[in-house]
């Protein structure tokens, strides 16, 4: 009762109503609420924080910026949202706010198109030496099955684009990416979609800010070969995943393309199933049978296997 009331009293004033209102449409900066309220960033910002500490409001930085979003998993989620629900649509004040809102969304559009071209040149070569992106989709797909995720990682998301795969089987995804310009492009592309139930977090694969045990299912698609130490993200990986859980591993097949290590960074030209399932294997994982899709010249390997319950 005392955590309900708590909820209340936060949520019934005007302008934190507003607040967990533009929330509920997707994550937004402490500047970007300033900008749509008009109103000074200190009083918003102690706004945010009552909001933040009544469990109503998820808090999180990304670099310098801080964002928020509504709560989803707090037990005064359910709270927020259905009071998000009960507001009068022709209210005058929330559709104005609304309309700022996408004024926000248009600018950050626009900064996500502007990466996106500088960078597509880049991309649309690596993908010409696979197997098309529509196959390699398909096969995915199939490895990870069509029954129901609760709780679902993509581990270096960059685009998003595994997040839009896998959005209507998942309660809850998180996509994790160390850059703000991919995490840019990545929430644009998620909030043009509508898609409220997945997000994306600023993260190093190497150090997740994410709880032991808590994720049912984790990729790692096309991200594998950045990395200069492949077994510690592996068991970073497997860190997080439930008894149970599972990991599917997209990545190159041990190649000679020696250019993209020179050209585009990558660290690792491919893997072999060997040393991909030993590093699972010592993770306590259940290999399950890879997957092999022949490119010119780049081979992609779909690696999955499943955390045992004990280790």
């Amino acid at each position: 009762m005392d955590q309900l009331l708590s909820g209340l009293r936060a949520i019934g004033e005007p302008t934190r109503l507003r607040l967990v209102a533009l929330c509920a449409h997707g994550e937004l900066s402490v500047s970007e609420l300033t900008q749509i309220l008009g109103q000074s960033q200190p009083r918003v910002s102690r706004h945010l924080k009552l909001l933040v500490e009544a469990g109503l409001l998820d808090r999180f930085r990304e670099g310098a910026a801080v964002y928020y979003r509504i709560a989803d998993r707090s037990q005064q989620a359910f709270l927020a949202r259905t009071v998000v629900d009960l507001l009068p649509t022709e209210d005058s004040e929330l559709n104005r706010d609304l309309q700022r809102l996408d004024q926000v969304k248009r600018k950050r559009a626009d900064i996500a198109r502007a990466y996106f071209s500088e960078n597509a040149a880049r991309w649309g070569e690596i993908r010409a030496l696979h197997v098309p992106e529509a196959l390699l989709e398909k096969e995915f797909l199939k490895v990870i099955g069509s029954e129901p995720v609760i709780d679902f990682l993509d581990i270096g998301t960059g685009t998003g684009r595994i997040l839009e795969l896998l959005a209507e089987q998942v309660e809850r995804g998180m996509g994790l990416d160390v850059s703000p310009e991919m995490l840019t492009v990545a929430r644009n592309k998620l909030e043009q979609a509508n898609l409220r139930n997945v997000y994306v977090r600023q993260g190093d694969m190497y150090n997740m800010p994410i709880d032991d045990e808590s994720i049912d299912l984790a990729t790692l698609h096309l991200v594998l070969h950045y990395s200069d130490d492949p077994a510690v993200v592996i068991e970073e990986a497997v860190r997080v995943l439930k008894p149970n859980g599972r990991l599917v591993i997209v990545d190159f097949n041990t190649h000679h393309e020696e250019r993209l290590r020179e050209e585009h960074k990558h660290h690792r030209l491919g893997f072999d199933d060997a040393e991909i399932h030993g590093w699972l294997e010592n993770c306590g994982m259940q290999v399950e049978p890879p997957i092999g899709l022949q490119g010119d010249p780049l081979t992609v390997k779909i690696w999955p296997a499943t955390r045992q319950t004990t280790h």
